[in-house]
């Protein structure tokens, strides 16, 4: 996997992000986009974003507030964008990590959303040690959900996710990948390397969605 062409910093002018980027130089692993249950809206959608992200990242939050609700309301509930969830832990242990591990593990009870955005909603005021309780409140196996948490056992997928993260040239958090779901061979994917405003992302979704490849006839 190859490096984002241009990552520029998050105090730069959103405009300037996708003046000169050239997005990935090199082909995209071929499970790149893979699902792995932390996947939200259509996978029929005509565009994939992909977020790389921190439970305790203020950045992150900003996102989480202010600009996910109005993708999720513009494109995700109308089929035209799918989102995806990585792990991007800053540190290799603490909160951060257990956070997503905890997330990781209701997820394996169908319930991994429903932690991420209890996460998220919490905005840093917790600790590990209230892991058990949210789990509860959303109706998980107590036994099964902390044998999870005390094994880490997502702990090596976690760090899977960031390396990718790194690999793609991301620093910090969040870091965003946008693509085509079905994209030709050759195109590049957009990176946006920051909680940059919502405008930001609706300008390029819509740039990529009025040029979207037709479907071949016969």
């Amino acid at each position: 996997m190859t490096k984002l062409g241009v990552l520029l910093p998050l105090c730069l002018l959103p405009a300037a992000l996708f003046m000169g980027a050239s997005g990935l130089a090199g082909e995209l692993p071929k499970d790149f986009d893979r699902d792995e249950g932390r996947a939200r809206g259509n996978a029929a959608a005509p565009l994939t974003l992909i977020e790389y992200s921190d439970f305790t990242c203020g950045y992150c939050l900003k996102f989480f507030k202010e600009t996910w609700p109005r993708l999720k309301a513009k494109y995700v509930d109308t089929g035209k964008l799918r989102f995806i969830y990585r792990d991007f832990p800053r540190g290799n242990g603490g909160l951060m990590v257990e956070a997503a591990v905890a997330a990781r593990c209701a997820g394996d009870q169908g319930k991994y959303w429903e932690m991420h955005d209890h996460l998220f909603a919490k905005a840093g005021e917790y600790g590990a040690g209230d892991f058990p309780a949210y789990g509860r409140a959303l109706g998980l196996n107590g036994l099964v959900f902390s044998a999870c948490l005390k094994t880490a056992k997502h702990k090596d997928v976690i760090f899977h996710d960031r390396d990718e993260g790194n690999e793609l040239g991301f620093r910090g958090t969040p870091g965003f990948i946008l693509m085509r779901t079905k994209h030709s061979e050759g195109e590049k994917p957009i990176g946006i390397p920051g909680a940059f405003p919502y405008e930001v992302f609706e300008e390029e979704i819509e740039r990529l969605l009025t040029n979207v490849p037709s479907k071949g006839k016969g």
